[in-house]
């Protein structure tokens, strides 16, 4: 077996966590939350945390723990919906917050990844997004300069991998999930199944292993419905 592969979430963290540091979490609401290492960084108790992620969790879920331990001092994000603790702390100044476009976001972490200091997007010319940044014009159009974003250490959840950190994401988990494998110093995945060398169709691999330097098997896979709707029942 590689020696990528650990034990538990928290071997697989060992090591990587200190105060200050910037953690890169996949997930979308959530879907694709690395829902089994954020209680061990909760755990660790290390504070003073920036955390780039698409949003917060949701009330008593993912990212909300670190909230609510009062770990995170500044979130890199682009949606704050579904989490009171979030709007509470930001509303009362306790907590920073870097609000970016869904896609500007995305790009981003994935420029942070490629290497890539600073793009151009006409994503928020015009509007507080722009504010302090340069812009520039292209072809009679205003374009507004954003720069990568990397981390020190990046947090991933998987459906498959094998044990050289091949990673295979199952739908709507995938969301960010693969961007942020690129672009950490440090990427620790979880994963719901740990297959054996040369089974997955490599056509069909996501994120290649060469990005992955933990793999873990997930020891929480709940897998919750944020918000659940459902149709009246007709009354006969």
């Amino acid at each position: 077996m590689s020696g990528k592969i650990f034990d538990d979430p928290q071997s697989a963290l060992a090591g990587a966590l200190f105060e200050g540091m910037t953690i890169m979490s996949g997930g979308f609401g959530l879907s694709g939350n690395p829902e089994s290492l954020i209680p061990e960084i909760r755990k660790a108790g290390v504070k003073d945390l920036t955390v780039i992620s698409n949003n917060a969790g949701a009330d008593g879920f993912g990212l909300w723990m670190l909230l609510e331990s009062r770990q995170i001092r500044k979130m890199i994000s682009s949606y704050v919906g579904e989490n009171k603790l979030f709007e509470q702390q930001y509303l009362s100044g306790e907590l920073e917050l870097e609000l970016n476009p869904q896609g500007t976001l995305a790009e981003r972490i994935r420029a942070g990844g490629a290497g890539i200091p600073a793009f151009y997007t006409k994503t928020g010319v015009g509007t507080v997004v722009a504010e302090g940044k340069p812009v520039e014009t292209f072809e009679g159009e205003d374009y507004v300069r954003e720069t990568w974003l990397r981390a020190d250490l990046a947090i991933v959840k998987a459906w498959k991998a094998d044990p050289e950190g091949n990673l295979v994401f199952r739908k709507t988990a995938r969301n960010f999930n693969p961007n942020m494998a690129t672009a950490g110093k440090l990427t620790v995945v979880e994963v719901e199944e740990i297959v054996e060398a040369g089974t997955l169709d490599p056509d069909h691999i996501h994120t290649p292993g060469i990005f992955v330097d933990r793999i873990v098997l997930s020891t929480i896979n709940e897998k919750r419905i944020e918000k659940l709707t459902t149709r009246a029942k007709e009354v006969v």
